[in-house]
């Protein structure tokens, strides 16, 4: 078999990479960007977080929206500067496992379809969805696991464009299962710069540098009513500050006392307003006094913002979108209609094997809220098991490594050939669930 080139497409972020390797050769932004020092878009070349370049202000393109591609040219320029130039590969003598969210369009299918065998001439075509390729990566982790033995999961997929819940049975997706909630890692960036734009400073063309504030400082609140209160009052343990980058000593923005960020870690769940003042005296006489000059130096410039209950309104916008004026239901609830919609007999095993993927998981203490949201809505005598993957951005790329080099490969894949023949509405059949 030639070369199999797996590519997870996401919205926010490419993954790709051979074949039967544990991790992707390469993780890139799925854009072209221009900084304000260039005239014309480039490629990146490495993640926005770790790039060292001043990105403030920096315009971007991106060919997917809401998680669909719109802009097929776009994704070829993208794909061409991937295939040719990162990765090396030569298509005509490879073969392609792509991702594609679920329900995707005809139109873009076909689209699809021929940027792989008409732009690129790849010899061959494997389509994957996102929860099939998590749940095989999770049975190989845990071969003697509930989600092996039962061969059934529940996947919650929370990435850049949306969020998708969807039942697995045998590796198929149960597409009468699915449910979406419209909110992604996107849509609370662009959440966060409309509130720090209207509290403290406008920052409204500044995405990637809300992104980073956005991955450093925000949580997942356990209790919403009481960190409100908190966050209201004198003693308030969620106030940090953010240094927005200068162009000249700093191009990147930074977290200005990280100690003092991580202090909304010492509340326990069911703490009180006034155990949280605790929390915070004894926080404050842990400081390091040595940083006051640093400090001081910094406040000269105001070159920085604060943040305080915009840390946790953000990643809330997922568990109670209704609370922000959006038409949606929660992310527990889109659980329990996904669960419903299913089986009966499969109820218990969905609930105690629910897969959390995607890089909105890595909020801290987004297990427990979602455990804490569930269980009230969940027959008492089923049991709730929510498992977290070792790296959620990599999950769907490591299942399409691993169906990449089993035998099912052979038979699922559609040939050049077969495409030039009968067309992408037939070819695209064999994925069919």
């Amino acid at each position: 078999m030639s070369n199999i080139v797996v590519v997870d497409n996401g919205g926010g972020l490419i993954k790709a990479g051979l074949g039967g390797e544990r991790n992707p050769a390469v993780v890139i932004p799925n854009c072209l960007y221009r900084p304000l020092s260039s005239k014309k878009f480039l490629h990146p070349t490495t993640t926005f977080s770790s790039s060292t370049e001043d990105l403030t202000s920096a315009a971007i393109r991106r060919p997917i929206d809401r998680g669909y591609l719109i802009n097929p040219d776009l994704q070829r320029d993208i794909w061409s500067h991937l295939f040719n130039s990162v990765l090396h590969v030569t298509p005509s003598n490879s073969s392609l496992l792509l991702t594609e969210p679920l329900f995707t369009l005809t139109s873009i299918q076909r689209t699809t379809d021929e940027l792989v065998f008409e732009d690129f001439g790849f010899s061959s075509l494997v389509v994957a969805d996102s929860p099939s390729l998590v749940h095989l990566y999770e049975t190989s982790r845990r071969p003697y696991g509930l989600v092996s033995q039962a061969q059934c999961s529940l996947v919650v997929d929370c990435g850049f464009s949306f969020t998708h819940v969807a039942p697995v049975f045998q590796n198929y997706t149960l597409n009468y299962g699915v449910k979406r909630i419209d909110l992604g890692g996107k849509a609370l960036t662009n959440y966060l710069k409309e509130l720090v734009s209207y509290r403290a400073i406008n920052v409204m063309d500044e995405t990637l540098l809300m992104d980073d504030v956005k991955e450093k400082l925000c949580f997942v609140s356990l209790d919403v009513e009481r960190d409100l209160q908190i966050a209201r009052g004198k003693d308030n343990i969620f106030r940090c500050t953010y240094v927005l980058p200068d162009g000249v000593t700093h191009t990147k923005g930074f977290v200005k006392d990280p100690e003092v960020a991580k202090r909304h870690l010492a509340l326990t769940d069911g703490a009180s307003p006034s155990e949280a003042a605790e929390t915070k005296k004894e926080s404050d006489q842990l400081e390091v006094t040595d940083r006051m000059s640093e400090r001081k130096r910094l406040d000269l410039t105001k070159n920085e913002f604060d943040l305080t209950n915009e840390r946790f309104l953000v990643p809330e916008m997922i568990f109670q979108p209704a609370d922000l004026g959006m038409n949606e239901a929660g992310l527990a609830e889109c659980i329990v209609r996904a669960v419903n919609a299913c089986h009966h007999y499969l109820h218990p095993v969905l609930y105690q094997s629910i897969i959390l993927t995607g890089g909105s998981t890595l909020f801290p203490r987004f297990v427990e809220r979602l455990e804490k949201d569930l269980r009230p809505l969940v027959p008492d005598d089923y049991q709730i098991n929510i498992t977290t993957q070792e790296d959620p951005i990599l999950g769907v790329w490591r299942g399409g490594s691993l169906l990449a080099s089993s035998p099912d490969y052979e038979s699922m894949r559609i040939t050049k050939a077969e495409y030039e023949e009968l067309g992408s509405a037939r070819c695209r059949r064999r994925f069919f669930r």
